[in-house]
């Protein structure tokens, strides 16, 4: 980003060939960082060869900060016509009213969102080629305090064994908080039900499995443990994207991890400040949640889900599958016991020809 002149007041820079007036780059938006819009718009053009591929033709939920972290905030779907004219939007009618979303195809148009204090971007699951298919599945794992990252972890590791014994594999995430997101890249053949139902049905396997450790209550005061968040499987409902920066202390942003190294990550340690460098050392480890298109339709039919989704009780084999915890999860959590079953772990390169290979 070519940027003349002084920070303060408006000037014109020139983002990817396309100019764009800015202002208050000096404005501080993580008051305890330090972090300023400048520093906001710096990383989103710079992370934006890795960022723009998981956006592309999916409609954007956004979340405007105007003031920073600890001023007021709102939400923003319909893009004004006074944006730039080379920011792409679409048009979904939601009952008597349009909403025009916008589309980030460009560092420049990450570059406006973060002129226009946009600190949470959010993707949809589908794209607009298909807005009723969504082509990811996430298993959003969502710890309760005294739960905490450490938690979801060790669920994230059960839900990993238990898609394993279908043939399938998930790409994790840091949540920029707390959570752990797993995405599941599949046909785009399911509807926004089916696929919530799907994961509806898993997270009654692993609660079933792990009871103490998790929750299916959607209240909040009442959660104890790790809630897997089926719902954010609906349409329209939204995670932050991958490389997104979160409106929390420390500026973290939500990163992809190898599942080597998530039992000792420590989600506060990826920011704006040190994912950039992560990502030109290690290049896209998320890429794989683009690529590796998978079907899921065989373990929904083992799993029954040929109806509507109802909470049922599951067999005793998916029980085991997801009980086993993770290389180096600490056992005093159970009880000082490793709870019933094997729990394989998944194939680390499964052939594509193996069940659920690339397709």
């Amino acid at each position: 980003m070519k940027q003349p002149g002084s920070s303060r007041g408006r000037l014109t820079v020139t983002v990817a060939g396309r100019e764009l007036s800015v202002s208050n780059l000096d404005k501080v938006l993580w008051p305890g960082d330090g972090y300023t819009k400048g520093d906001l718009i710096e990383y989103l053009v710079t992370v934006a060869p890795y960022l723009l591929p998981h956006l592309a033709g999916r409609p954007l939920n956004l979340t405007r900060y105007p003031d920073g972290i600890d001023g007021k905030s709102f939400y923003q779907k319909d893009i004004p016509d006074s944006a730039p004219p080379w920011v792409r939007t679409v048009t979904i009618v939601h009952g008597d009213h349009d909403v025009n979303y916008c589309l980030a195809d460009s560092p420049a148009t990450l570059a406006w969102l973060g002129q226009w204090g946009c600190l949470e971007i959010h993707p949809w699951l589908s794209r607009v080629d298909g807005l009723d298919n969504p082509d990811l599945v996430v298993f959003d794992l969502d710890p309760t305090p005294p739960a905490g990252f450490g938690e979801a972890v060790e669920i994230a590791f059960a839900v990993r064994r238990l898609l394993a014994e279908h043939g399938l594999r998930a790409y994790p995430k840091t949540s920029g908080a707390t959570g752990v997101h797993l995405y599941l890249p599949i046909v785009r053949r399911f509807t926004y039900k089916e696929v919530e139902r799907y994961v509806g049905r898993v997270a009654d396997i692993i609660h079933q499995a792990l009871p103490g450790r998790t929750t299916r209550e959607r209240t909040v005061a009442r959660r104890r443990g790790v809630y897997i968040d089926h719902l954010q499987n609906i349409k329209g409902k939204t995670l932050a994207a991958v490389y997104g920066p979160r409106p929390r202390p420390g500026a973290p942003v939500s990163t992809p991890v190898t599942w080597e190294e998530l039992p000792g990550v420590r989600p506060e340690e990826w920011n704006l400040r040190t994912v950039p460098g992560r990502l030109a050392r290690l290049g896209d480890i998320f890429a794989g949640a683009l690529a590796d298109i998978q079907d899921p339709g065989p373990m929904m039919a083992a799993l029954g889900l040929t109806g509507g989704y109802e909470p049922t009780p599951v067999s005793s084999e998916a029980r085991r599958g997801a009980s086993s915890l993770p290389p180096g999860a600490d056992r005093r959590a159970y009880g000082g016991k490793r709870p019933p079953g094997p729990g394989p772990e998944p194939p680390t390169a499964p052939r594509s020809s193996e069940p659920g290979g690339r397709g």
